[in-house]
């Protein structure tokens, strides 16, 4: 009897592992985006990584209406890519929710940094902002262009939703 039970345990262990697996990647410099991507993980069972800058923002640094502000910078630089001060690793996953706020339209570039340091090939990507008025835009179709491999499918703003919205969405996209 015990191992019955030992070999229907190991069983389902064996077999966990072979369902998909997502995470829910963040970065935000303010914490409304870290709320929403934690809020999504919660919801869709997902395990929650965060991409932490080497250089913490300030509110200068954040200031947009200084054009010398670091992320006006670094937005107005197409080449610029901040280091990421943690090692990310999403092997083992096969679907990533990216999330990140919209500067000046699109993701911030340390979103970049993160995308074009992992292997897609296989992977489903899925992006999630959070925004003050400029949505999501093309900021998911430009980093889905950098996830070389990554099977795109599709993103929108939840500034505003809760987290069984985004596991709606979600859903919907992977069916």
């Amino acid at each position: 009897m015990k191992k019955q039970i030992l070999t229907l345990l190991f069983g389902g262990f064996i077999l966990a592992g072979t369902f998909a697996k997502t995470a829910v990647v963040y970065f935000s410099a303010t914490g409304t985006t870290e709320r929403m991507a934690k809020n999504a993980a919660q919801a869709l069972g997902a395990d929650v990584i965060e991409i932490q800058p080497v250089h913490k923002y300030t509110d200068a640094d954040l200031n947009w209406h200084n054009k010398k502000s670091l992320s006006t910078i670094e937005c107005n630089d197409p080449k610029s890519r901040p280091a990421i001060a943690n090692k990310i690793d999403i092997s083992g996953y096969d679907t990533v929710v990216l999330c990140y706020p919209i500067w000046w339209a699109y993701a911030p570039k340390i979103v970049y940094t993160f995308v074009e340091s992992q292997n897609w090939s296989g992977k489903k990507l899925i992006t999630l902002c959070t925004s003050g008025g400029s949505k999501l835009g093309r900021s998911g179709s430009d980093l889905s262009k950098f996830a070389k491999g990554a099977d795109f499918k599709g993103g929108k703003d939840f500034t505003r939703g809760s987290g069984s919205d985004i596991k709606k969405y979600v859903d919907g996209l992977l069916k």
